[in-house]
């Protein structure tokens, strides 16, 4: 079997070798259509619901910069990230890769994105879900506001039923 990414990659190409466009697509199979949904080539990615770096958050994350603050070094003044352990305002990996650097000189893991207000650690390599993740909620929060004027809407939250099914026949679950 053809590692995900490679299958992919092969799929696209199989589109553009046959001079095919979008609205005339060779036929796809639904393991390589939800390949090409939630694979390689969507971009999606599952954000981790905990991390171990959450000790270095900043102690007041209420009050930040605004979502247009330029980068502190470079002034760039878009994709900018903010490093949540100090607060600086730094530029992404796509501009001067200032916030990486930063990362890598003063071991700062934890960075908000004012463009779309995810939350990376650069230590565990992965998206963290600030809206799940308690110490992560208010800095997301103020974002939000600054950012839109407004709170941010509800999330939806699965609920699941537990119960406890023992040999006897009863139920913990209070019904």
């Amino acid at each position: 079997m053809i590692p995900s990414s490679d299958r992919a990659q092969n799929l696209s190409n199989r589109s553009m070798a046959t001079g095919t466009s979008s609205s005339s697509l060779l036929p796809i199979d639904e393991e390589d259509e939800i390949l090409m949904l939630y694979g390689s080539k969507s971009g999606w990615v599952e954000a981790k619901t905990h991390c171990d770096h959450l000790a270095s958050l900043s102690s007041d994350l209420t009050h930040i910069p605004t979502p247009d603050t330029p980068c502190n070094r470079c002034q760039h003044p878009v994709e900018n990230w903010l490093c949540l352990c100090c607060k600086e305002v730094l530029c992404s990996r796509f501009a001067n890769k200032h916030m990486l650097e930063h990362y890598k000189l003063a071991d700062h893991s934890l960075a908000l994105s004012f463009s779309d207000l995810s939350v990376w650690c650069f230590s565990c390599n992965a998206y963290l879900d600030a809206q799940v993740i308690m110490p992560l909620q208010s800095v997301h929060f103020t974002a939000y506001v600054l950012k839109f004027n407004e709170p941010p809407p509800l999330r939806a939250v699965e609920c699941v039923h537990i119960t406890d099914n023992r040999a006897d026949g009863s139920s913990t679950s209070g019904k």
